[in-house]
Parts: structure tokens; C-alpha cells; sequence
């Protein structure tokens, strides 16, 4: 837990699934590992970090001033028994909403919904248009995210040919911007951004003299959604795993994992163990 009184050296911003936890379906290890659920939906199992990263994912709190940094919904986010809870600021909804102490602050949150509205574009067209472009064949699920975004549980090999690039094209002329991460495709305001709400984390805690005026910012992600936060960072790192693995995407700060799945997870924590004390 981030202490009040206690002035940490660096900040880090964390994606969470496929990066810091994973299902059984991201392993992608054969290898008996010692593992720890820190997730569990009606009762069964969800998600697991290692036992090692979960061990030394406690000692982080020490130097760094830990931002768990989401594209869940903050129920889902709620769910996850992340070890070094509780946590002073977590960013659910992509950066749509800040958590203080749990608790969403307000003041944030119709920011973001000012800034959307702005954009042009509401989300219920936005959502209209996508309705009329999909169906069962291929789509599982259609979700409205804390009344921010809306995102496609989809049956991968099925999606039509060049549904992606032609939906993200009709988006980003309206402000908007659409992405896959396995089998879920985001359609998200470009107000929605979690490098934005990262910034303002940072900002508070520098004004409330909890984080160091010299402590550097580092991040960890996996898909699209978390490029402008790695690219934002001082020093930045993600699995050779994931959407911007497909993609190919680099930046001067970052570092790549050498291991995949579960095990990437554990090296991340490691990286930031090395580099918090550095800061």
C-alpha cells in the first residue's frame, strides 16, 4: 500500500491481464510452475500470476508507488486479489475512471465525459453503428463498459476479413479508435487514454508530496491500448506476447520480454524490481 507519509522514488503503471496475470488459456508454458489464483469469477479460478512474481510483486510497494492500470470496468477490476493491495490509486476503464483509496473519483470522471461528449460522436451511435455491423456467427458478446466504452467478445477465426481495419476507419473519423485483444474488440473514445490518466496520478502524487520530484515513470502492457502509456513512460516494457507483439511495436524506452505468457509476467516484475531501486 502506498503510504501517505512515505515519499516513493518511482511510479509504476501496470497493465494487468496478459502482463501482469493471466488466464489458463495465456500460459503458453508446459512446465509445472508454482502458481497463485488472484482471481476468481462465481467461484471458479480466473487468474494467476507465479507464486515468485506474486511474492516479489509485494516488494514493489517498498520504492515505487504501484498504479494498477486497466481496461477492465471497475467490477471486473474488483475482482482481482492483486498482491499488494489495497492500493492508494488504481485506473480502471481504460483511464476513464481514477480510484482513490477504492473509490472513484467523481471530478475525473466527468472530466472524461465533458471531453467525450466534445468529441462529437456519443457512445449509443457509436454502438448503433457497431450493432448493424456484426453478428451472432461471429460475436458472442456485446458490452457497454462503465458507460464509456463498448467492447465484442468474438470467436477469432471467425471475424470477417477486414472487419477491424474498416471499423477502426470509421471510428477514427469520429474520435474514436477500435482495437483486438484476443478475443475482445475495444471500441474506445480517444479521450478514454490511460496515459492521460496515468499523468494525473503522477500530478497528485508529486502535489501531495507522496512521489519524489526526481522519481521516474515506468510501464508495462500488452495490447494497443497501453502503447501511448509505454511510449509515455521514462522506461517501459511488454511480453513478446500479445496485440503489439503482432504488431511488431517498439519505442526508444522499451524493453521486450524474452519469455511468453505467465513466465513474461515474472520477468516484468523482476524488470521493475531492478529499476525502481535505480530510479
Amino acid at each position: 500500500m502506498l503510504l501517505r507519509n512515505t515519499r516513493r522514488q518511482a511510479l509504476i503503471a501496470t497493465d494487468l491481464d496478459r502482463t501482469m496475470i493471466y488466464s489458463r488459456n495465456a500460459f503458453s508454458t508446459t512446465s509445472e510452475v508454482p502458481m497463485v489464483c488472484v482471481e476468481h469469477l462465481e467461484g471458479a479460478p480466473l487468474s494467476f500470476m507465479t507464486t515468485a512474481a506474486a511474492l516479489r510483486m509485494q516488494s514493489l510497494t517498498e520504492p515505487a508507488a504501484v498504479i494498477p492500470t486497466t481496461t477492465r470496468t471497475i467490477k471486473q477490476f474488483n475482482r482481482i486479489k492483486l498482491p499488494g493491495a489495497p492500493w492508494r490509486y488504481a485506473i480502471t476503464s481504460n483511464g476513464g475512471n481514477i480510484l482513490v483509496d477504492g473509490v472513484p473519483d467523481m471530478r475525473w470522471r466527468i472530466d472524461i465525459d465533458d471531453q467525450v461528449r466534445a468529441g462529437g460522436t456519443t457512445l449509443s451511435e457509436v454502438s448503433a453503428e457497431l450493432r448493424s455491423r456484426i453478428d451472432d456467427s461471429w460475436v458472442s458478446k456485446f458490452r457497454i463498459a462503465d458507460h464509456l466504452f463498448c467492447y465484442l467478445v468474438v470467436k477469432p477465426k471467425e471475424v470477417p476479413e477486414g472487419f477491424l481495419a474498416e471499423w477502426d476507419s470509421w471510428c477514427g473519423a469520429r474520435g474514436w479508435s477500435a482495437s483486438q485483444q484476443g478475443r475482445k474488440i475495444y471500441t474506445m473514445p480517444n479521450a478514454v487514454c490511460k496515459s492521460l490518466a496515468v499523468a494525473e496520478v503522477r500530478r497528485r502524487l508529486l502535489e501531495s508530496g507522496e512521489l519524489a520530484s526526481a522519481a521516474k515513470t515506468f510501464a508495462a502492457g500488452d495490447g494497443a491500448l497501453d502503447a501511448e502509456m509505454l511510449r509515455a513512460a521514462d522506461s517501459a516494457i511488454r511480453p513478446r506476447h500479445g496485440e503489439l507483439e503482432q504488431l511488431n511495436w517498439t519505442s526508444p524506452n522499451l524493453t521486450i520480454t524474452e519469455a511468453t505468457g505467465i513466465m513474461a509476467g515474472e520477468e516484468i516484475v523482476n524488470w521493475f524490481i531492478d529499476a525502481a531501486p535505480a530510479a
